[in-house]
């Protein structure tokens, strides 16, 4: 889960920062920062709200009101914040959101729950030791063809990546990958491309990422297979011109070392070349039926959510009667039950098994309280009634600009703010809210500002210093970070041009 607060793995003492080193704050701290600025700005920003018309915005409708909360209201506000974020309830008669109030649902309870559920299976999954295995085996099978061991780790990645996020789980492959690169001609940037930009655009072109196009779609009010047909789409076609990047390079390098741009460390190849001959451990009866139960849970979770019908014959088609329509209720369910499964069948025993779900929970749970924080910022701007007054100001900025101008324009607009809020799932909840209904005002498609949401978020987290999928990765790799922007920033322009043509197209074809 790209830039979420999750485990670091082996990054720990790779980036102990010295007394004098400037530490970029945690998502915690500027979410922190931003709920008193917002509190602050309620003050100022006058109340205001549109007419609502099917869950809808109604253009053109909006209104100033009166706020006839005193200053102990907002203070009660600003102090239950995390609170409301959690399990707030929106009262169907005032709109406002509260603990004890009697309506629907407000808080993030469910997006929380649903991460701890996939924080749990991904945690017992790594502890039967079958992916890694797997991976390792592909590795060594691949060794002595250089090209498709680069091709089979990336797409491995990619595919990880665009299901459920998998980025910084790549930091335990370096050892592994780093060696099997240098030993068939290549330098460590050529591992640093395979590991970071292989998660890293999976990511990008999420699918179905919990941590990033499931949590968004919640802000938004949309399902997550909303515009799974342009991110699938996407995913292709950026992951094949990623690899084909990767293998440029790489090739390039073998020709000619001199051109490197990392250089070699003392005693490269002789390790290389050590590690390279060892035989990795098989895989056994039990680890392939591991892997055959993760491939079909995520698969199962994709089959769930896509809106089969609409895809087929249009948005307003009936639901077929084979269609399951899960959300996340049914979504955290699977993924605790499927847990279950990978633990017996990898014969983890009883203790192991309930140890590492609760390990699961506990290392996921800082990205969960990142989704609640963020949420809690929408319960002030709700409650002081400013959230629509902000919407209108940014309906004013994208009036009459074209619908492929607007998608191109989200995209921009959320580079800077994944700089600022570099975990996914924070970003996500912290700016849905507004940014989704501007897509009513210019006719296209919710999911599209999602889209192009988590391109931005992505794209950036490719290379912010502020990830430890970057900067841990190139610690453990012994590359520097401005090599690694040498390197990469080609291939960031070429993203963002095929991405901004994306949305474009997107847009205008509706």
């Amino acid at each position: 889960m790209s830039g979420d607060n999750r485990p670091n793995g082996d990054t720990d003492a790779a980036e102990q920062p010295t007394a004098k080193t400037m530490k970029f704050p945690s998502a915690y701290t500027v979410l922190a920062i931003v709920t008193l600025a917002v509190w602050v700005l309620t003050f100022i920003i006058p109340p205001g709200q549109y007419d609502v018309k099917d869950g809808k915005p109604v253009e053109g409708s909006y209104h100033h009101i009166d706020n006839d909360q005193s200053f102990m209201d907002r203070l009660h506000d600003l102090f239950i914040s995390p609170v409301n974020g959690l399990y707030g309830i929106q009262s169907t008669d005032s709109g406002q959101v509260g603990p004890d109030e009697v309506g629907a649902l407000y808080g993030s309870a469910a997006v929380f729950l649903f991460v701890l559920a996939v924080g749990a299976f991904i945690t017992v999954t790594f502890a039967t030791g079958a992916l890694d295995r797997g991976i390792g085996r592909l590795a060594h099978r691949l060794q002595s063809r250089g090209m498709l061991l680069i091709i089979g780790i990336m797409t491995i990645f990619a595919v990880a990546g665009t299901v459920e996020g998998f980025a910084e789980e790549t930091l335990g492959f370096y050892g592994l990958i780093i060696p099997l690169t240098l030993a068939l001609g290549y330098d460590r940037m050529v591992a640093v491309g395979t590991i970071i930009l292989g998660a890293g655009i999976g990511v990008l072109c999420s699918t179905v990422n919990p941590f990033a196009t499931g949590t968004a779609s919640s802000a938004a009010g949309v399902t997550i297979g909303d515009g799974i047909l342009l991110r699938l789409a996407m995913l292709v076609v950026l992951t094949t011109v990623t690899i084909l990047y990767v293998l440029w390079y790489a090739r390039k390098v073998k020709a000619d070392p001199t051109k490197s741009l990392s250089g070699f460390q003392p005693g490269d190849h002789d390790q290389a070349e050590a590690v390279a001959k060892a035989m990795p451990e098989p895989l056994t009866g039990r680890h392939k039926l591991v892997i055959w139960i993760v491939a079909f849970t995520f698969l199962l979770m994709i089959f769930s959510i896509i809106p089969w019908s609409g895809i087929i014959n249009g948005p307003d088609a009936d639901p077929f009667a084979w269609e399951l329509g899960w959300y996340f209720p049914e979504l955290t369910a699977l993924f605790l039950v499927a847990s279950v499964v990978v633990g017996v069948i990898g014969a983890l025993g009883e203790d192991g098994l309930t140890g590492k779900i609760v390990q699961g929970f506990g290392d996921f749970v800082g990205a969960g309280l990142v989704i609640v924080l963020a949420r809690g910022v929408t319960v002030l701007m709700n409650n002081s009634h400013v959230t629509d007054t902000v919407l209108h100001s940014l309906e004013s900025v994208v009036a009459g600009t074209s619908s492929a101008v607007f998608a191109i324009a989200m995209f921009v607009v959320n580079i800077p703010l994944a700089f600022l809020i570099p975990s996914t799932s924070g970003h996500a909840t912290l700016a849905m809210p507004i940014l989704a209904p501007l897509a009513d005002f210019a006719n296209v498609p919710r999911s599209l500002v999602i889209t192009a949401w988590q391109s931005a978020s992505g794209w950036m987290n490719l290379i912010a210093p502020t990830t430890a999928v970057v900067m841990g990765g190139l610690a453990l790799a012994k590359v520097r970070y401005d090599k690694y922007l040498r390197f990469v920033g080609p291939l960031l322009v070429i993203l963002f041009v095929l991405i901004c043509v994306f949305l474009a197209i997107a847009a205008i074809t509706g």
